[in-house]
């Protein structure tokens, strides 16, 4: 793996379908910047369409293929994922890659359209639910891709993610947590699943490591507004990277030949404290990430909970 990879690197991506959850700001769109410079048709997935249109603008401007296609999702609802998915499913013989980027981070208590911990429902349930219905698309393409964003803050995960938190006491940091290790441990089993059953489908997951997005300075209507303080944010904006660098290792997992099933990549850094800045590398997973039994566990749990459940054979 190159030590100074950049967007610039992307191979063509000319004739590819690419779809990016949550791709109206920060790593969401400048993936998608990257990608349609490169020349894959882009797929712009956003709760909020005013923004999505500003964004596509935007996405436009560095496309040297074809123009960026909007489909509205809130990952807050199974009836708005589900229609999304139908939507995308009608409108693409097939999917080549889907970046499942989209997130919350550290948002007071709330719950889904469907009763869910927001934070768990739209960081894992949604995007499990959207993986597994996009899954006719996305094994129609020779070699398609899911690459779902993750953090260095699921070494803060403790057990079993669930859509309920912990005993019923709701703690933002710990749950936000609890959803980025779900994230990995759904990377894995969907790996898993897809080498038992047979299908060239690649699993692979990423982290921006300190990337200086809405997420964390309080503009993102799901961010961490009312939490950080403006000395904080201040201190976070000097030591952070720009978004287009925090969008680095999840371009690398989306389109490097080099690849393998179940890859993690983050910022370059010996541990994971240290692996907040820099160019696309191995990323360090906590013990728990590698727990396939809670894989499996929550995979039943995310089938049961979505009522989605993933059909290999579809085609």
């Amino acid at each position: 793996m190159a030590r100074r990879w950049t967007a610039d690197n992307i191979p063509d991506q000319g004739g590819k379908t690419v779809v990016v959850t949550g791709a109206n700001s920060g790593l969401g769109l400048r993936s998608a910047e990257a990608l349609a410079a490169k020349g894959a048709k882009v797929v712009l997935a956003c709760r909020n369409p005013a923004k999505a249109e500003e964004a596509a603008w935007i996405v436009q401007k560095a496309a040297s293929g074809p123009k960026p296609q909007l489909v509205t999702l809130d990952l807050a609802s199974l009836e708005s994922v589900r229609q999304a998915a139908e939507e995308l499913n009608t409108s693409f013989s097939s999917l080549d890659v889907l970046i499942n980027n989209a997130g919350v981070m550290a948002v007071p208590r709330g719950e889904t359209a469907d009763g869910f911990e927001t934070q768990f429902g739209v960081n894992h349930l949604g995007h499990f639910a959207l993986t597994g219905l996009l899954l006719p698309a996305l094994l129609r393409s020779r070699a398609p891709r899911v690459v779902t964003v993750s953090s260095n803050a699921h070494w803060g995960g403790y057990g079993l993610p669930t859509a309920k938190g912990r005993g019923g006491v709701y703690l933002r940091y710990p749950a936000y947590a609890q959803s980025k290790l779900a994230n990995l441990l759904f990377t894995a089993e969907l790996q898993r699943r897809a080498e038992s059953a047979g299908v060239q489908l690649l699993s692979a997951a990423a982290h921006p490591g300190l990337a200086d997005t809405h997420l964390f300075d309080g503009k993102g209507e799901r961010s961490l507004s009312g939490l950080v303080t403006a000395a904080v944010q201040t201190g976070m904006h000097m030591i952070a990277q720009p978004d287009s660098m925090g969008a680095l290792p999840q371009l690398y997992a989306a389109t490097m030949p080099d690849v393998r099933g179940n890859t993690y990549l983050g910022p370059y850094g010996p541990v994971p404290p240290l692996q907040f800045r820099g160019y696309p590398d191995p990323g360090l997973r906590s013990p728990l990430a590698h727990s396939r039994a809670l894989a499996h566990q929550l995979w039943e749990q995310s089938e049961s909970s979505t009522g989605v459940t993933y059909d290999w054979d579809s085609k």
